[in-house]
């Protein structure tokens, strides 16, 4: 029978008016004020960006899968199959793919199983089928979309590994250490695909616009639970330094300027590389729909890894996912751009494959439990002039 796998959901509008061992590895929040001066007579000079509202060639939106207690990875006995979810990472699933990766592969090669299915060919699904192969399973990836029509392919692209991934009160001592293990891991799997053709991964220089009062970020949740921020907390060493420019030293009038270096994924090559990098391996596709766990039990496999996202919640009855609503507006690439602007709750990035203006909002909760998939105009012409607006004078 074929069946229904429902990835997370997404549209896009088109055109201007619409390593294995965990043991001893290594969305947008704002940083604090500090960080080094500038020397004196030190300016900071960048080329101005070509943009404006005429210029948004697409509007994408997404559907972060977000787990108020974090991701779920979880060994499950169904019948006769070990399912093994891996899934549920909010706006950290590039960031943490490569460490939640090594931590499905370790529980799938302890069933004994080295004939492993994987559910989705996302972030999470392709890095985990990539591991399994590199491992010495056989593997077979079923998805009902390939990139780059999954989800994982509008995302914003930036090192962001605590990015929505769980509620503080579930952050327990357990959970951090887990996190802490996984995003040194990633971080230094990444670090490995850097210099590579097309720029899979790269680093570049982000400036943090705000007014003398603080940042111009995000603001404090007092009404609800906050997010967990487990970046200062747990992993500060793979954290740069920074350095502050006040006004007559930027080109940006009377705001103060953070500056630091941040890592960023070009999702186009990035794909490419994990794809063609998995099929040289020996590894699987087959293109399947599936609708109820009865569907995915019938594989043959019976060592599943389940890396559907947002999919799970209809797949599996995983009611406690909830969507974050994520929109992009695209421009077309600037070669000689690169680097990046955080102003008015605004992020700019500048990826090989186009411009990327983002609205993160007030804080982590814009967008929670937001279905919607509809392209705001209206939301993605305000991201466009906020940044524009730096280069107007």
């Amino acid at each position: 029978m074929t069946t229904t796998l429902p990835i997370a959901r997404r549209r896009l509008l088109a055109g201007a008016g619409a390593g294995l061992v965990l043991a001893g590895l290594p969305g947008c929040g704002t940083l604090p004020l500090g960080g080094a001066t500038p020397a004196p007579g030190e300016r900071l000079t960048l080329t101005p960006l070509r943009v404006g509202p005429e210029r948004i060639s697409a509007i994408t939106v997404c559907t972060r899968p977000f787990r108020p207690e974090g991701p779920r990875l979880e060994r499950v006995r169904m019948g006769e199959t070990d399912v093994i979810h891996n899934y549920g990472h909010g706006g950290s699933g590039w960031s943490l793919s490569w460490g939640t990766a090594a931590v499905a592969t370790e529980m799938a090669l302890e069933t004994g199983a080295r004939d492993v299915a994987v559910l989705g060919c996302g972030a999470i699904g392709l890095t985990t089928a990539l591991t399994l192969v590199r491992a010495g399973a056989r593997v077979t990836i079923y998805a009902k979309e390939l990139p780059p029509d999954v989800s994982s392919a509008l995302a914003s692209g930036i090192w962001s590994p605590d990015s929505r991934i769980c509620l503080e009160p579930h952050a327990t001592p357990a959970f951090k250490a887990l996190w802490a293990r996984m995003t040194r891991h990633s971080f230094a799997t990444c670090q490995g695909l850097l210099g590579i053709p097309g720029a899979p991964v790269e680093w570049i220089d982000t400036h943090f616009i705000r007014g003398e009062a603080g940042p111009e970020g995000y603001e404090p949740v007092t009404d609800r639970p906050r997010f967990a921020n487990l970046r200062r907390e747990m992993t500060p060493e793979l954290s740069l330094g920074s350095r502050e420019y006040a006004p007559g030293a930027h080109p940006f009038g009377d705001w103060r300027v953070r500056r630091s270096a941040v890592m960023i994924y070009n999702l186009v090559p990035y794909f490419r590389m994990l794809l063609a990098d998995y099929l040289a391996l020996g590894g699987r596709i087959e293109v399947r729909e599936f609708h109820t766990p009865a569907d995915v039990l019938a594989l043959k496999q019976r060592t599943i890894v389940n890396c559907t996202g947002y999919g799970a919640k209809a797949l599996f009855g995983d009611a406690s996912l909830v969507p974050v609503r994520g929109q992009i507006a695209r421009t077309p690439p600037q070669p000689e751009i690169g680097y990046g602007l955080f102003h008015k709750q605004v992020s700019f990035l500048p990826r090989r494959d186009g411009l990327m203006f983002q609205y993160v909002g007030p804080n982590d909760y814009y967008g929670y439990g937001d279905e919607g998939l509809s392209p705001d105009r209206d939301e993605a012409v305000r991201a466009v002039e906020t940044i524009a607006g730096l280069f107007a004078a």
